[in-house]
């Protein structure tokens, strides 16, 4: 591990990110270019003393999870999140089909989205970043790789995945799960990954099945959803799509309209938090 390129690198980057980019507050008496050592440290999950350890190139290993917190964290590109993995003697992160690390400028929106939950998913649903409301509504992402990271294959393979959702609504989300993915599978008709998964999922189940014979085809963009919370209940909110240039990846986020029920649900969300949460997912 080269502990010297490892710490100039990532000083470098921690310059290279304003606080405006991260949703922080500028402040008159900021005396750094970018982020300070302990903002990088709160933004990756870390704590203040392990981060400046890293910085001053000392101290151990870092993690293949720590990596992957710190290129969020300072919104490394591909190619830089690949040379902090390498300058830290750790294989890359698996490409895994479609991305799972978040985009940049999906993050830098996400970011700025305090005030309504919010997160960003990959073209097969998996959740790659969430606000802190997003978790308090949804729950956090599972910490699992493979076709189980899909909140659409877990949709038809585990019952428990399905409480999300009132019962009289599993039918619509199941016709537009699966027309969304015929849509993915177009545009991914080489992808070996998409190809056993759709395999799986016809084989395990028998409503996937006979959704997929019927070929509906046309990617969410918008919905109008009632999540299960609970604590609060039942919340009716919109859900919104923006799709990232190469369509890979989508930064949801959810609303009400102003003095609706569910306005003010979102409004007490913020104060509950995620206290009592079981996991979730979009």
């Amino acid at each position: 591990m080269n502990h010297a390129e490892l710490a100039a690198f990532l000083k470098s980057r921690r310059d290279r990110v304003r606080p405006a980019d991260v949703g922080l507050p500028t402040g008159p008496r900021r005396r750094v270019p970018g982020l300070r050592r302990e903002e990088v440290a709160q933004l990756a999950g870390l704590s203040a003393d392990y981060y400046t350890e890293l910085e001053r190139g000392r101290g151990a290993q870092p993690s293949a999870q720590v990596l992957v917190a710190l290129g969020r964290a300072l919104r490394l590109s591909g190619d830089e999140r690949d040379h902090l993995f390498h300058l830290a003697d750790r294989p890359g992160p698996a490409a895994h089909g479609t991305a799972v690390h978040a985009q940049p400028a999906l993050l830098g929106l996400l970011d700025r989205l305090t005030t309504t939950p919010a997160q960003i998913i990959n073209d097969l649903h998996e959740n790659l970043a969430q606000n802190p409301l997003a978790v308090a509504l949804v729950g956090p992402a599972p910490a699992t790789r493979g076709p189980e990271a899909s909140f659409v294959y877990r949709w038809f393979t585990d019952p428990g995945a399905r409480d999300l959702y009132p019962v009289e609504d599993h039918p619509h989300h199941s016709r537009v799960f699966v027309a969304d993915l015929q849509a993915v599978a177009a545009r991914r008709a080489r992808d070996p990954e998409l190809t056993r998964m759709v395999a799986t999922l016809r084989r395990r189940s028998e409503e996937f099945a006979a959704l997929w014979e019927q070929r509906d085809v046309a990617l969410r963009r918008t919905d109008h959803k009632r999540i299960v919370h609970p604590l609060l209940g039942v919340i009716e909110l919109d859900c919104h799509s923006l799709f990232s240039e190469d369509g890979r990846q989508r930064l949801l986020w959810f609303s009400a309209p102003p003095g609706t029920e569910g306005a003010a649900q979102l409004e007490l969300l913020s104060v509950i938090g995620t206290q009592d949460l079981a996991a979730g997912t979009e």
